[in-house]
């Protein structure tokens, strides 16, 4: 009976064990805000914890981040962000992370600002040729180049599917509330006309606002694009005295409450997108 005993013993020990290192293996990745998430969660496949610092609903630019956040990125395995000035609170609380952190716009020639702003173009995501070279820059901190691959695989396919739906239209000029869409018009052949800058929270000039105007009626555009985490007024204003229509093109720097409830992911929203660019710009 001892003997069984003792075996019994060092059986749950065994497991136990088992359990501990299993645990432990789990690595915590913190991301600044949706693409980020959306990459590591589907290169880490189940084998990372993902925190996303902006929560759903929430504009990523100008977060605020709480002591627990701050906690949350000094003790992660790895922490995912810009460093752009796209999110300055996240940049500032990276300089305490005890692990790996990696800027993922590191490498990347960036846009060049437009007038009356300091800042680089950040929306590197919405190429997704580039963004698959970010994905893969996430598969080399993940330690999973393979996951990263079939992701980046999927974005080249993308791609494609951009190319041929952009590749016969009567307009390319795509008028947009806030200066996002730099990479995907570069990528696609189109040409952005912002409204504002590159933050979505800063107001046109009167200047800027006329220029658009002007452009807008220069142009034939017959759409106003705005987003769905900012107020639409600016871009309904230009539509309202141009007499084109508003519709949503999402820059996709985080998902609504509705959009995470209804399970849709970065690839669903790029083909909204895409399907709004070719109705928007009367693509055959």
């Amino acid at each position: 009976m001892p003997q069984l005993r003792l075996i019994a013993v060092l059986a749950i020990l065994a497991l136990s064990g088992c359990g501990g290192s299993s645990a432990a293996s789990t690595r915590h990745v913190v991301a600044s805000f949706y693409p980020l998430e959306f990459a590591a969660k589907e290169v880490g496949d189940g084998s990372v914890s993902v925190t996303n610092l902006t929560p759903p609903g929430a504009e990523p630019h100008d977060i605020e981040l709480t002591a627990r956040d701050v906690g949350r990125i000094r003790e992660a395995d790895v922490v995912l962000y810009l460093d752009s000035g796209f999110q300055p609170a996240v940049e500032d609380a990276v300089r305490g992370a005890q692990g790996t952190t990696v800027d993922l716009l590191k490498g990347i020639r960036l846009r060049e600002p437009p007038d009356e702003e300091t800042r680089a173009d950040p929306h590197v995501w919405l190429d997704p040729v580039l963004y698959a070279g970010v994905v893969r820059r996430i598969g080399g901190a993940l330690d999973d180049r393979d996951q990263a691959s079939a992701l980046a695989a999927r974005l080249l396919r993308l791609d494609r599917e951009y190319r041929r739906g952009l590749s016969s239209c009567t307009r390319r000029e795509i008028v947009t509330s806030h200066a996002a869409f730099g990479y995907l018009a570069a990528r696609y052949g189109l040409e952005q006309v912002p409204i504002a800058g590159v933050s979505p929270e800063a107001e046109p000039t009167p200047r800027k606002l006329e220029a658009a105007v002007r452009r807008v009626q220069e142009s034939g555009a017959t759409t106003v694009f705005f987003e769905t985490l900012v107020s639409p007024r600016v871009a309904e204003t230009v539509a309202r005295e141009t007499g084109a229509r508003t519709a949503v093109l999402d820059p996709i720097e985080g998902l609504t409450k509705d959009e995470a409830a209804r399970g849709e992911d970065y690839f669903t929203i790029m083909r909204r997108n895409l399907a709004a660019l070719r109705s928007a710009l009367g693509c055959r």
